[in-house]
């Protein structure tokens, strides 16, 4: 996960078992470290020896403020190291994100945000311009080859939703 423009990125090491554990984490060290509105906020799987979801922060022009919040998270007990975990980041904090709501077209999709690429499970072109995405209000493009890519599937009636289902049901969940 390397946004364009923003040479400085910091891993931050959690505790973090879920998507959604690390989502609300990452929310909760953006807003507490005053990132600025530009600021990318990414998950990534570890599967060491200790399974969990790690962090990665970047924002251009922000190195000061990275610098800053490297200390403060180190304070706090987090393990703290210079890049990302990988290159496949999941972007949870990204320019745009916040006004990807409701539903809307590609287009507008990516006119609104940092997103470079939709593509659609199962096909091998992009959707077109005009095709209607029904966010669900939880959007997590991933990174690929240094470019924002949302993969998106079909729904109903021709419309399109983010891959990444917001609510999913947890494995196991009858037992």
């Amino acid at each position: 996960m390397t946004p364009p423009a923003a040479p400085y990125v910091l891993g931050v090491d959690t505790d973090a078992t879920t998507l959604r554990e690390a989502d609300h984490l990452l929310r909760a060290l953006a807003a507490e470290l005053a990132l600025p509105e530009g600021a990318f906020g990414c998950t990534h799987l570890v599967r060491d020896g200790r399974p969990r979801v790690a962090l990665s922060l970047a924002a251009a022009g922000a190195e000061p403020v990275l610098r800053t919040a490297r200390d403060r998270l180190a304070a706090r007990g987090y393990e703290v190291r210079d890049g990302a975990w990988d290159e496949n980041g999941r972007a949870v904090l990204f320019p745009g994100a916040a006004g990807l709501t409701g539903t809307l077209t590609v287009a507008e999709l990516l006119a609104r945000s940092a997103i470079d690429r939709v593509t659609v499970l199962g096909t091998p072109d992009e959707p077109a311009p005009d095709t209607w995405l029904v966010t669900r209000d939880h959007v997590r493009p991933h990174w690929q080859d240094g470019r924002l890519v949302l993969a998106a599937m079909p729904a109903v009636g021709g419309t399109l939703v983010p891959f990444e289902d917001p609510d999913p049901t947890p494995c196991c969940a009858d037992h």
